[in-house]
């Protein structure tokens, strides 16, 4: 199924930026005075291949998933927090449900590697591919086999729910001590320095933030992940929820439909897909800049602009949400503002 995804991916057309350019240029204003709206509003119409899309109907998918690095000491919360957390999704009262509320998106969770079997409950969605995943620092987070799984299940879901009309997707995560994998994810695909892509995650202290930066680099020394091959780093040094996240940004790519990819741990699925296919990245908006200070290193390898920052770091999809608003106005900006010619508004003089 990925080999199959990643061949559909074609480039946006660049005739339909063309055809939405024309358009803002002529609506009653300043050419470009709406700044980033119309360039969310020109990505749109060429993602979407349509010169009049709709306001689209959203998706926020948080996956969540368990990391045996935990051992290591490297968050500030037990393991046993990701579990609770998707009991307070479901149950509609987390940051993402509020923020997704507000913009207009449904919230669907995920449980692709949470260690605990959860019941049947509304709003979940059980795609468990591993128990958690292995401790990187001792060897590998899971097999090859389990990493493409995970892909697989992202795409599944995009193509899923794009029979039922949903034509925009935001990522999310949840998984006590995805920061850590996150980073080093991070560093193999950028080729940074461990120390200049990990941040406090969950805000933890000096000391543990150097303990976090050392089990980085010996996982990545213990596993030596080829960054050459994406699938090889997640299945290394990666979590079974930035799989999710890489095949929901592919499977979007692939239907042609964009994805709103939110903070670091997000963006660190979204780079194993661009390194699979940088064309993938013609299809993503990054939500925000987040405190963490890898994200930004990912964004630039990808030359992504984040649509916002507003200093969190909560994940979530919390950026994504936000962020969907933005799409939103830009969209209607260009659908419902009326042009010089409708308007009788006479057009900028000529020089």
């Amino acid at each position: 199924m990925l080999k199959e995804s990643l061949s559909k991916i074609r480039h946006v057309r660049n005739e339909l930026h063309e055809i939405a350019q024309k358009r803002l240029d002529n609506l009653t204003k300043p050419p470009g005075s709406l700044g980033r709206l119309e360039e969310f509003a020109r990505r749109l119409v060429g993602i979407y291949n349509d010169p009049m899309p709709e306001v689209p109907k959203k998706v926020v998918f948080t996956f969540a998933g368990d990391h045996g690095v935990a051992k290591e000491g490297v968050s500030a919360y037990p393991q046993e927090v990701t579990r609770q957390m998707v009991y307070n999704f479901v149950r509609g009262g987390a940051g993402i449900n509020v923020l997704a509320r507000h913009a207009g998106a449904d919230v669907v969770v995920v449980d692709i590697g949470v260690n605990f079997d959860f019941d049947d409950l509304d709003g979940l969605i059980k795609k468990k591919v591993v128990y958690g995943t292995g401790n990187i620092a001792k060897g590998p987070a899971m097999s090859r086999e389990e990493a493409e799984k995970c892909i697989e299940v992202g795409i599944e879901l995009v193509r899923q729910y794009a029979k039922q009309g949903y034509r925009m997707f935001a990522t999310g995560e949840m998984g006590i001590a995805n920061t850590t994998p996150s980073s080093a994810v991070a560093a193999v695909l950028t080729g940074r320095p461990v120390k200049d892509v990990t941040g406090r995650g969950t805000g933890i202290g000096d000391e543990a933030l150097q303990r976090k930066i050392t089990v980085i680099e010996e996982a990545i020394k213990i596993n030596n992940p080829d960054p050459s091959d994406p699938v090889d780093v997640l299945a290394k040094v990666g979590g079974a929820e930035i799989g999710g996240i890489a095949g929901l940004c592919i499977g979007a790519a692939e239907l042609g439909l964009p994805v709103v990819v939110d903070g670091f741990i997000s963006t660190a699925g979204a780079l194993i897909a661009y390194t699979l296919n940088q064309t993938t990245a013609e299809y993503m908006f990054a939500a925000h800049m987040s405190q963490e200070q890898g994200h930004r290193a990912m964004l630039e390898y990808m030359n992504l602009r984040p649509v916002l920052d507003l200093d969190l770091r909560l994940g979530e999809g919390t950026g994504a949400a936000l962020a969907m608003t933005l799409l939103d106005a830009g969209l209607k900006i260009y659908r419902e503002m009326a042009t010089f010619e409708e308007a009788g508004v006479t057009g900028e003089k000529e020089n």
